[in-house]
């Protein structure tokens, strides 16, 4: 190895480029730091990149985190992990090895929270139906009876007041929204008069009043499928559901049915599960549902954020300093 090779900490990535590999616009700023070492190289030459690997750049959802890869790696003392969603992880696991964990919650709060505000918006006034009949060969005049949903005054009902959730919040008191929101812990009331919220303590008060159900929060087994037929059937005939959390929040056979007999009036959905759904999926057969491929954290800034959000979490873990944005394991 060439004298940087041995100078920086070796760093064990997906690859370059590819469809799960690291961005290759921070391989360059990466380099500066770490000596990164892909899945590939060290699968090649496991016996000697064993001892020297001391941490793993997870961007996305690979390379996957198992007992055999954390038992190879002996001097792991850091798991970096993009984007705010832990569920692909098993934190048991990880813990019981001493090694660290650090996310970027913060880095992809604005975007995410940007993008919500953009699929209640899209799903309120119709955008991609109008999008459709505007580009259509049949389409010969535009109907004036064709309407959509005004959001102005209308109530937004936030499950999951995290940081991502209070950005949808201070978005939304700007279009003058009427803020529910669930949450395990309530916000201090100063949080909340700022933004305009009211806490419901129940979830089921939240669905009732909501014209439109926003979900922001993580999937554990306590969210695992929180909205199923019955909150489903609690929420207004008019009501939008828009989920820019996780696909297994919802009971997707329910949220099927429920769209397809008018128990709901629409759905918007950056999650699914699986990704991609299957093509013959029903939820892509429906027009009143919305389908974008996870991306609600997907620009240029947030991105980058993230890289370097996760770059001073590895630094400080090697060099024995306190960890931003640490993922508390016990």
């Amino acid at each position: 190895m060439i004298m940087q090779d041995q100078v920086l900490p070796c760093v064990l990535i997906s690859n370059f480029g590819k469809l799960y590999g690291v961005n290759t616009d921070h391989v360059k700023d990466l380099k500066k730091h770490f000596n990164l070492i892909t899945m590939q190289e060290f699968l090649q030459d496991k016996m000697n990149l064993s001892q020297k690997i001391q941490a793993i750049y997870l961007w996305g959802a690979e390379p996957h985190i198992d007992r055999e890869l954390l038992a190879s790696l002996p001097a792991l003392k850091i798991i970096a992990s993009s984007g705010t969603g832990l569920d692909h992880l098993d934190l048991n696991l990880i813990a019981s090895f001493g090694v660290k964990l650090a996310n970027t919650p913060q880095a992809v709060s604005n975007s995410t929270a940007d993008f919500g505000m953009a699929l209640l918006l899209a799903s309120a006034r119709r955008i991609l139906e109008g999008n459709e009949i505007a580009l259509s060969p049949d389409t010969k005049y535009f109907s004036i009876n064709w309407t959509g949903q005004e959001v102005t005054g209308c109530t937004l009902g936030i499950i999951g007041m995290g940081s991502i959730g209070y950005k949808v919040a201070q978005r939304a008191k700007a279009f003058d929204m009427k803020i529910l929101y669930h949450n395990r812990n309530r916000r201090k009331v100063e949080e909340e008069q700022a933004v305009g919220a009211h806490y419901c303590a129940k979830l089921d008060e939240l669905l009732q009043l909501s014209d439109f159900v926003m979900l922001v929060l993580r999937l554990t087994p306590d969210t695992h499928k929180m909205i199923g037929k019955r909150e489903l059937g609690l929420m207004k005939s008019t009501a939008i559901l828009i989920n820019i959390g996780r696909g297994q929040l919802v009971d997707q056979d329910a949220l099927v049915e429920a769209l397809q007999t008018g128990i709901i009036k629409a759905a918007a959905l950056d999650v699914t599960y699986p990704e991609p759904l299957p093509r013959s999926h029903p939820l892509l057969k429906l027009k009143n549902v919305i389908l974008t491929p996870h991306i609600g954290s997907a620009t240029f800034q947030s991105r980058r954020a993230m890289m370097e959000d996760m770059v001073e979490s590895l630094l400080a873990a090697l060099n024995g300093l306190p960890i931003p944005n640490e993922v508390n394991l016990k």
